[in-house]
């Protein structure tokens, strides 16, 4: 169960790489443990829901939304946005903010970008708590973009693939990329709404009406297609495999790994290599779930790893 909903006693807004400005905002207890939420996408942003998932007794709690996305401006802008920027960026808010290390919690993306961050300056992770993996591999871009999960859902897939030709649908994500970053504004929209609808469509084990709503805001779901299909044609700006690769330097952060067992976005392999690849961390597999951090099991176990988190950094 979620903790009550808590309002933020203070936001920022912090000018980067030109043209980004990032919102920030920070509820819970000032001088609790940092915990940094990553959200998802790319492009997706924060939803008053994330900041629910702490105690808001015993942890400092900030939130961003990354370049492009949310309330960040310029909004779907993809200029200087890459992994390495977004890095860049976390390092800038944990500078401004005077934390000296954190908590870093993410799903999917979020759970990507924790990763190479962590990977990147382990001394300034206390212990990371992450869902629904995704290594952005690209078997796994082709699973959900090309050829697997449209065997699962044969029928939200046909609404997907409706506004490209039947010639391009060999490359589903270059197809979608040329029409997302081009000058025909209807057909952009319309693109960004079917490339997000399928995602809300299957991230949880029982399609539902608020999770897709969601994804099919116009808001949501332009900034979400346009940075996600940058991202997924630039190879995730990480080299092959890279954060497998790299695992050894998670060697001494403490984690958690929450993974739904027919995860059909970022399916369970990901998850177990990851926790063979990291001895710290903890898998625990959630039997009746999906993606979403918004099914019932997923927020148990989610609510229960930032209460464990705790005694395991003390």
């Amino acid at each position: 169960m979620l903790y009550p909903e808590i309002k933020p006693y203070t936001s920022h807004e912090l000018a980067v790489e030109s043209p980004h400005r990032l919102y920030i905002e920070e509820c819970g207890k000032p001088d609790g443990v940092p915990v940094l939420f990553v959200h998802g996408g790319p492009g997706a942003g924060c939803e008053s829901y994330h900041r629910r998932f702490f105690d808001p007794e015993k942890y400092r709690i900030i939130l961003f939304d990354q370049r492009g996305a949310g309330k960040s401006t310029p909004h779907a802008e993809l200029k200087n946005n890459t992994t390495q920027a977004l890095v860049a960026d976390m390092e800038a808010i944990r500078e401004l903010l005077g934390v000296e290390s954190w908590v870093l919690f993410g799903g999917s993306w979020g759970s990507t970008l924790s990763l190479v961050y962590a990977q990147t300056h382990p001394d300034r992770v206390l212990g990371m708590i992450l869902r629904g993996i995704f290594l952005c591999r690209q078997k796994e871009i082709d699973w959900f973009y090309q050829h697997g999960a449209s065997r699962i859902y044969p029928d939200f897939w046909q609404e997907f693939i409706h506004p490209i030709p039947q010639k391009e649908r060999g490359d589903l994500i270059s197809a979608y990329y040329k029409r997302l970053t081009g000058k025909d504004e209807i057909a952009r929209m319309a693109c960004a709404k079917a490339w997000s609808i399928w995602e809300g469509c299957t991230a949880t084990m029982q399609p539902r009406k608020s999770v897709v709503d969601h994804f099919g805001d116009p808001h949501t779901a332009l900034s979400l297609a346009r940075i996600e299909a940058h991202y997924f044609m630039n190879q995730s700006f990480l080299k092959s495999d890279q954060i497998l690769h790299e695992a050894d330097r998670l060697k001494d952060i403490p984690g958690t790994i929450i993974q739904g067992r027919y995860d059909m976005i970022c399916p369970m392999e990901s998850a177990w290599e990851l926790s063979q690849a990291w001895p710290m961390a903890e898998l625990d597999i959630i039997n009746n779930a999906g993606h979403s951090a918004t099914e019932a099991g997923i927020i148990e176990a989610l609510v229960t790893a930032t209460r464990k988190m705790l005694t395991r950094i003390e």
